[in-house]
């Protein structure tokens, strides 16, 4: 049975889509001082010279010490694609809006709480008496981050066909292949080949016309 209140899930990506032309990673790192080291890490995985968890353990060691008071107020200037707000149009119409993303969890639960994302997933940096220790609590790679996406849509009781994803990257492909819609937004060309719909532009409302036919195909009226 599904939610009465979801029609469907949307599952958006926060890295490169939601905050473009860079990463949340990169620009706290920016304040942690370790910037380019990550920067060329991530051009690594992007060409799959490195895996997930080695990125994650030198971004982690960077985080020693700093508490997560400070990381918070860091959030408040993060990069964001225009339109965000629309996330709000998912609510109304039926969507459940979730990101799924390999950013951090502060990263997820400072979106979520700012736009009113219903859930998010993600690594975990490891805490010790309000700061960061240096070390990796949850990893979490693309193959994480599909799973635990379907098991949300598993508990509003929405099978995989229900689903969406807009993402851009590497880290989106074993969601794409396993939701009824993808949508490849300002995208990589490997994730542009995976998906069912391309769309490039400044503002995320872009994708919104994708989103009405998901809509429409449950019946509703967007």
């Amino acid at each position: 049975m599904s939610s009465p209140d979801h029609a469907g899930v949307v599952f958006f990506d926060v890295d490169g889509t939601l905050v473009p032309g860079t990463s949340s990673s990169l620009h706290l790192a920016g304040f942690l001082g370790h910037r380019d080291e990550l920067a060329r890490a991530e051009d690594a995985y992007a060409a799959g010279e490195l895996d997930n968890r080695q990125v994650s353990e030198l971004d982690a060691a960077g985080w020693a010490g700093v508490s997560e008071e400070r990381v918070s107020g860091w959030l408040d200037g993060l990069p964001l694609v225009a339109g965000i707000a629309e996330i709000a149009w998912c609510r109304r119409n039926g969507l459940a809006p979730v990101l799924a993303t390999l950013a951090w969890s502060p990263v997820g639960g400072h979106l979520a709480g700012r736009f009113g994302f219903h859930a998010f997933g993600g690594p975990r940096l490891e805490t010790a008496g309000g700061r960061f220790t240096g070390r990796v609590a949850r990893h979490f790679d693309e193959y994480d981050k599909r799973d635990v996406a379907l098991t949300q849509a598993r508990e509003l009781g929405l099978a995989p066909a229900r689903c969406g994803a807009v993402g851009d990257s590497r880290s989106d492909l074993p969601l794409f292949a396993s939701v009824g819609l993808s949508v490849a937004f300002n995208a990589s060309a490997g994730a542009r080949a995976a998906a069912t719909v391309t769309v490039d532009d400044a503002d995320l409302r872009s994708v919104l016309p994708a989103l009405a036919r998901m809509v429409s195909a449950t019946g509703r009226r967007p």
